[in-house]
């Protein structure tokens, strides 16, 4: 396991203190980025057992992890690891040995969508190759919005585990590859939803190629984790009073909506929870450590994402 790479940061800067290179400027504004982030990350707490998350629902955190409330939730996903403000973050489930400033390990950011009553009828209708094609066709299109809000393109190459609904407990999950601009690699996005009666808590899974398998490995652990309260669960909906989703369970896994910009949104968000992004920051604020001695930069942390692999014949 790779140690920190803020004990780097620690190592370099006393070889530093000798070095003619650095100026005094430069010594107090890493020395000062430093200790923020280190005072703000010492703040964090950890919690377990069962926690009101809100919108009627009751998380009951498995033994071997922790959660992050909503507040230092955003902190990770926002301050340090680069994201939108706009990012729609409401906490972080980790296993119990994460560490907020190491690069390994992996996490599942939540947040709920209020979007209504998801009907089911459609869950085992759907052709999911079928699907993908319509998805890919809609590359174009998405990647023109894209521009338009400045961002690189992406490119959906497949699944990388197919769709799987657990009627019984209305939860679906499912993987997608892929293909950014601005990476030769390949990432995938796992997601996880698990359904309520007035909408649907959302988790995003967050980690490295080496956290795979055991991100697959714990989906049975996190699909379980959610409870919606008496009167708010899926068996509860009302169809007199109750909003139904302007999308069903296909259109949930494809990211259509009734606005044609749908796919391009759920992208979007899924954009937002940038995968790897504090590598990319440990790694600038290494190579600007390294520039210092006007020597040759340290070569740079991999951000390979997630492969593209086939689990088509298992699903948690």
């Amino acid at each position: 396991m790779r140690t920190l790479l803020w004990a780097a940061v620690l190592a370099c800067l006393t070889i530093l203190n000798a070095s003619a290179q650095r100026t005094e400027s430069d010594e107090k504004e890493l020395t000062k980025e430093q200790k923020a982030m280190l005072e703000r990350v010492a703040k964090i707490k950890f919690n377990d057992g069962v926690i009101d998350f809100g919108h009627d629902i009751e998380l009951t955190v498995p033994k071997g992890y922790k959660f992050l409330n909503k507040e230092d939730a955003r902190y990770v996903v926002v301050d340090l690891w680069g994201n939108s403000k706009d990012a729609e973050v409401e906490g972080m489930l980790v296993k119990d040995d994460y560490e907020i400033l190491s690069e390994n390990g992996w996490a599942f950011v939540l947040s709920y969508e209020d979007c209504g009553y998801i009907k089911d009828e459609d869950a085992d209708k759907i052709d999911y190759d079928d699907m993908m094609k319509e998805i890919k066709d809609s590359d174009k299109e998405t990647n023109e919005a894209r521009k338009t809000a400045g961002l690189g393109t992406a490119h959906v190459l497949g699944w990388a585990s197919k769709p799987f609904y657990d009627k019984a407990n209305n939860t679906l999950h499912w993987a997608k590859s892929i293909k950014f601009q601005d990476s030769e690699d390949t990432t995938l996005n796992y997601d996880v939803r698990i359904l309520g009666r007035k909408g649907l808590l959302s988790l995003n899974a967050v980690g490295s190629t080496n956290d795979l398998n055991d991100v697959q490995h714990h989906i049975p652990d996190i699909k379980n984790i959610a409870k919606f309260k008496k009167g708010s669960s899926y068996f509860d909906f009302d169809e007199k009073t109750d909003k139904i989703a302007a999308y069903s369970i296909g259109g949930l896994v494809a990211g259509k909506v009734l606005a044609k910009a749908g796919l391009f949104a759920l992208l979007l968000k899924n954009i937002k929870l940038v995968l790897f992004a504090v590598i990319g920051f440990f790694t600038a604020m290494r190579n600007r450590i390294s520039g210092w001695f006007g020597g040759k930069k340290e070569e740079e942390v991999s951000t390979t994402d997630f492969p593209v692999y086939k689990n088509e014949d298992t699903q948690p």
